[in-house]
């Protein structure tokens, strides 16, 4: 008996009992839809994080200070920070304090909980690529002077003023703040909490707002992607001559943002993956369940081919090739299966985010799973396949 013949007769085999054969399938389609799913929203969500870091610019420098440095005698203040950028005009193209504020948000008796609060400086706009809808940026007398003014976002401006907003007022923790401008709006579809639901202050406001004595944060930016690393060296370098420690800071680049980011959704997938994977491992379990079962019920025919000539290879060669379609079957079910699932789950972020979202299943995730499948379908079908090929042929052909 030839491979197509193996094949056919495996088809057949199915067709009988198709019941049963689904349930032998069960295991592998779970396991192989899990698969997909997980990948195609790892891919999907990678992806859309890779996005946000390319509107963010690849030129962007966060740095973050933890404290003051050792007998809590060393400091930085912002002028520190906007001479180190003139030092270096080449490789430091701009930097603002960054002071992120925790205040009730109020318009009237509307209360905003997820409204982002930043404080910046006026040289923020140009540097996040931001542009104006209505109304002015913050300014320099704004910061230096403190003043309870702020730059609010699309989202904002739409549900609070009806998509204006310019010389309202906005009450943060009860202190007014009057609204000079609103910025475009920065995502496809804006929604609550998001990128557009926002109010930028001047970062001296900020820590006034924040009680706080010191700037924790700065947003350096450089030429160019090319030009990162080296001036990341000049901030630390600079930085380390004040605390004298790398302990009391910490900065990063947007490219090593987007990295640490891939690096760690990567881990979490193949976590993921490998959960998933144990009901392949049970699905392989069951295959050879059934197959044992198959044997002990086809014993019979087994003793009568064996009688006619059939070698211990033809018939081995049989039962393996059925666990094997068995378990195709069951992948490409399964493919089709997570393929589906990842396109609803990802429109579903999508409405229920409003941030566009794709699910996106990879080629090699697809055929890697059909792969694991029809290998596991052939590594626990050996084992009733063998045992049948080494029956006695009058013992099987006695057998009722």
């Amino acid at each position: 008996m030839n491979l197509t013949q193996s094949f056919r007769l495996a088809l057949k085999s199915l067709a009988t009992s198709k019941m049963r054969a689904l349930l032998t399938m069960l295991g592998i389609i779970i396991g192989v839809a899990a698969v997909i799913v997980i990948t195609s929203l790892g891919n999907g969500m990678q992806q859309m994080m890779n996005d946000q870091f390319d509107k963010l610019g690849a030129n962007i420098i966060q740095v973050s200070i933890y404290g003051l440095g050792a007998g809590n005698s060393r400091s930085v203040e912002p002028d520190d920070m906007y001479e180190l950028a003139s030092q270096y005009p080449n490789y430091l193209s701009g930097v603002t304090p960054s002071v992120m504020a925790q205040a009730v948000v109020r318009v009237g008796s509307e209360e905003y909980e997820k409204t982002s609060i930043s404080g910046v400086s006026e040289d923020y706009l140009g540097m996040s690529g931001q542009t104006m809808a209505q109304g002015r940026y913050l300014s320099y007398v704004d910061v230096d002077r403190a003043k309870n003014v702020c730059v609010i976002g699309a989202y904002l401006s739409q549900e609070a003023f009806g998509g204006g907003g310019v010389g309202e007022t906005i009450t943060l923790s009860g202190v007014p703040y009057t609204v000079v401008g609103v910025v475009s709006p920065l995502a496809s579809q804006m929604n609550q909490g998001g990128q557009d639901d926002s109010i930028y202050i001047p970062y001296t406001s900020a820590m006034r707002l924040s009680n706080t004595a010191m700037v924790s944060g700065y947003i350096f930016t450089c030429p160019g992607k090319d030009s990162a690393p080296t001036a990341k060296a000049i901030i630390e370098n600079r930085l380390y001559e004040t605390f004298q420690s790398s302990d009391y800071y910490f900065v990063m680049t947007s490219a090593e943002m987007m990295d640490a980011m891939n690096t760690m959704m990567s881990t979490m997938m193949v976590v993921l993956v490998a959960i998933a994977a144990i009901s392949l491992l049970v699905g392989g379990i069951g295959i050879m369940n059934i197959m044992l079962v198959s044997v002990t019920e086809r014993t019979r025919e087994i003793g009568i081919r064996k009688s006619l000539g059939a070698k211990r290879a033809n018939i081995r060669s049989q039962f393996i090739i059925e666990a094997g379609t068995t378990s195709a079957i069951g992948g490409i079910i399964g493919i089709l299966l997570g393929v589906g699932l990842a396109g609803a789950v990802g429109a579903l972020i999508t409405s229920s985010s409003g941030t566009p979202f794709t699910a996106i299943p990879a080629a090699d995730s697809v055929l890697t799973a059909f792969g694991v499948s029809v290998g596991i379908g052939v590594f626990f079908g050996y084992m009733p396949a063998n045992k049948a090929a080494k029956l006695n042929p009058i013992d099987a052909l006695r057998y009722e």
